[in-house]
């Protein structure tokens, strides 16, 4: 009997595989630009422009430039990838103009990498061949590490470490596959060669000593340990695992992210793409795909954590054959961009789990809410969808399937409160964006009072991996409460900022110090902020906990959509828990009073404290008054609006008896409770600081002390920024 879904999909990526593989064959040398919001602002841009100029100068044709979407490597930008036949991927970072001419002539011309500007390289020449060990909790031996052991035995032999290069890697997505013929071995660890691009699976020392004389002396692939299928993850690694930032992730809803064009199907589809949508349409069975997401305790990425079988199981029961399906891409939290880097540069990925969806719950059409400041995202999403389309990916007869399905863009105007799903439901119904009182919930009666699924971005970037390789493996990346893994946006006080995935589970101490390299300066870590506004404070004293939707919420936090903010002893904790109070009450819709007017008080109550007019009886005023909103206010940004007020003062009582008791702010962050002093023994008298002062009140004359008039002072730190002597205290 003729499958016309297998033989559909079939077709497509035949005429992909033979597209790509002319297109490798005539470019042998690929550079690779980002192609993002970030990256844009960073100049890739320009970038590009000028290695097109180098590119149409030397007149080669085997160079490709290749666009990619965003890495998520935001303090490093813009990154630009060089790959040459045989040769281990090399990444630059914050690369210009100047930078390309070399990149150009000494490096694609030359063959030598320009070591100084790699990303995140040390000091030393560029290895020839790279070896990734995985070591994630469930690749393991006895005794010593495989990593260490290999590595002595590479001395012992004599192998120069100049030209291999030993790496640790998190967990490649590699355990647990159905298909690996090694699985029944036992306890393994899996390393990745490189730039070979072979996926070994180790048990032991006789092992590591058939990979170090057959495959790095001898020059032959150890056949007999190679893993038998690529894990979902093995692409990204494979690019990107020269770099400790990447070698610690676990990319999952991240994978194609910084891999391929993120306008071009045949790339997607060369990465498995739709291969989980034919598999779903080619078994007709709604019923097992809700199977494998409850097999992988997939938990909502938006903030909830609620299970995303369970609710896409009330939906299908419902008794209404006309049902929706909405993506939530209206990512509001200051300092959070992970659902706009998954649209920029993983669409298709996108669109695909939204299909999935859809077919799952019964659904006949499907909506994209996303906020209107997102342009490239919109954008692509559109092509997406229309490239979809044009290639029966969606629309009628979805993949001869018999099966009808569309999409199509609603845009959202920059409410914060439209991130709630009743009140998103009404901003696409064309009223005003404000939540209603459930229940009913969406699944019962959502869009136009029809059965409505909402899930966010992050969510459905994960569906048609779970598909492919089955819910089982999914859940052993993450927790027994949560399977998978979490995407962040790391910010703050930290070095490497960006977007960072990583297993449920991992400790905070983990992302925050081996991936974001510790906090800048040589500071302390004084706190972590997750959840974004409605989230809450992780002392450092806390730091070791695991990433997961309970342990988070018994500290007083959230996982929210993704936002962790690092926090340094410069930080005042009053002035934040303010910061974020004042972004909630001015994005409150106003409907109910508890929110409105509770977030209201709260920030009256902050600004006195900051303000040094604080009394000890406001820290009563505000606990009482934050859990009265937690408990009354209609929707759950207003419950979970006065987290970072209860987070800060369980945690960080201090610093609110310091501004209240002392009129002091610890951090010297509060404007009204501090001043600037000059040190006589310290000042030189070089008039600088009077020089840039605005309001002129500090007097002296050259090569004598000067003074502050503090009545005079406007506090704005001039002074203090500009002494070359240390001579301005802030006390």
């Amino acid at each position: 009997m003729p499958q016309p879904v297998h033989d559909f999909y079939q077709a497509m990526a035949d005429r992909v595989g033979r597209s790509l593989a002319d297109r490798d064959a005539e470019h042998q040398v690929v550079v690779q630009v980002g192609s993002a919001t970030c990256e844009h602002a960073a100049g890739s841009q320009a970038v590009a422009d000028e290695l097109v100029r180098h590119i149409r100068a030397s007149g080669r044709k085997d160079i490709l430039l290749h666009r990619t979407g965003c890495t998520g490597r935001c303090s490093r930008e813009p990154i630009l990838g060089v790959r040459l036949p045989g040769r281990l991927p090399v990444k630059y970072e914050r690369v210009n103009r100047d930078l390309v001419h070399r990149i150009f002539t000494e490096h694609i011309q030359g063959g030598t990498p320009v070591a100084q500007h790699v990303l995140d390289h040390e000091a030393g020449p560029l290895p020839e061949r790279e070896l990734l060990f995985c070591e994630g909790s469930r690749c393991h031996g006895s005794g010593p590490g495989p990593r260490e052991r290999f590595a002595a035995m590479l001395a012992e032999r004599g192998v120069s470490r100049e030209s291999v290069r030993i790496g640790a890697a998190s967990c490649f997505g590699a355990c647990g596959l159905a298909s690996d013929h090694l699985a029944s071995a036992g306890p393994a660890t899996y390393v990745l060669a490189r730039p070979e691009k072979v996926l070994y699976r180790v048990t032991g020392e006789e092992d590591l000593a058939a990979i170090l004389d057959g495959h790095l002396i001898g020059g032959q692939v150890v056949e007999r340990l190679r893993a038998q299928e690529e894990p979902i993850a093995l692409a990204f690694m494979e690019r990107y695992g020269d770099v400790a930032f990447f070698n610690r992730q676990s990319r999952v809803a991240l994978r194609n992210a910084g891999v391929v064009d993120p306008e071009s199907l045949d790339e997607y589809v060369d990465m498995d793409g739709f291969k989980a949508l034919a598999d779903v349409l080619e078994r007709r069975d709604p019923d097992w795909v809700i199977g494998e997401l409850t097999k992988a305790r997939l938990r909502g990425r938006g903030g909830g954590g609620y299970s995303t079988a369970a609710k896409w199981t009330m939906a299908r029961k419902q008794a209404d054959a006309t049902r929706f399906i909405i993506c939530n891409g209206d990512e509001g939290d200051p300092g959070a961009f992970m659902d706009r880097s998954m649209l920029e540069s993983d669409p298709f990925n996108i669109v695909e789990g939204m299909i999935i969806g859809g077919f799952a719950i019964g659904a006949q059409r499907g909506f994209f809410y996303i906020r209107a400041e997102y342009p490239l995202a919109i954008r692509r999403i559109q092509q997406a969808i229309e490239t979809c389309r044009a290639h029966g990916l969606l629309g009628r007869n979805i993949m001869d399937s018999g099966w009808d399905f569309d999409l199509e863009i609603r845009l959202g105007a920059g409410a914060f409160v439209c991130g709630e799903e009743t009140a998103l439901i009404r901003s696409i119904e064309g009223e005003r964006g404000q939540p209603r009182v459930r229940p009913p919930y969406p699944t019962d009666r959502g869009l136009w009072d029809h059965p409505t699924v909402i899930n966010n971005v992050e969510t459905f970037a994960n569906i048609s991996a779970i598909l492919r390789y089955s819910g089982d493996w999914y859940a052993r990346l993450g927790t027994e409460k949560s399977g998978g893994t979490k995407v962040f946006a790391l910010a703050g006080k930290v070095r490497h900022t960006g977007l960072v995935e990583v297993p449920l589970g991992t400790p905070l101490a983990r992302v925050v110090n081996d991936i974001g390299g510790g906090v800048t300066g040589g500071r302390e870590l004084k706190a972590i902020q997750t959840g974004g506004p409605a989230g809450g404070f992780i002392p450092a004293s806390m730091q070791h906990m695991e990433v997961d939707f309970e342990p988070l919420q018994k500290a007083g936090s959230i996982m929210g959509s993704g936002g962790m903010i690092v926090l340094s002893e410069d930080d005042c904790m009053v002035d934040i828990a303010k910061f974020y109070i004042a972004f909630s009450q001015d994005e409150s819709c106003g409907k109910c009073t508890p929110c409105r007017e509770g977030t209201t008080r709260l920030l009256e109550i902050l600004e006195r404290i900051t303000q040094g007019k604080g009394e000890l009886s406001d820290l009563d005023k505000l606990e009482r008054l934050a859990r009265l909103c937690q408990r009354t206010s209609l929707c759950g940004l207003g419950r979970a609006a006065p987290n970072p007020v209860l987070s800060s003062l369980k945690h960080f009582r201090g610093e609110f008896l310091a501004h209240i008791v002392d009129r002091h702010c610890p951090a010297k962050k509060c404007v009204a409770l501090i001043h600037y002093e000059i040190n006589p023994e310290k000042c030189v008298g070089c008039t600088i600081c009077a020089r840039n002062c605005p309001v002129a009140c500090i007097a002296g004359t050259r090569k004598e002390a000067h003074v502050i008039d503090q009545a005079a002072c406007v506090k704005c730190g001039n002074c203090f920024d500009v002494c070359k002597f240390a001579a301005v205290d802030r006390v």
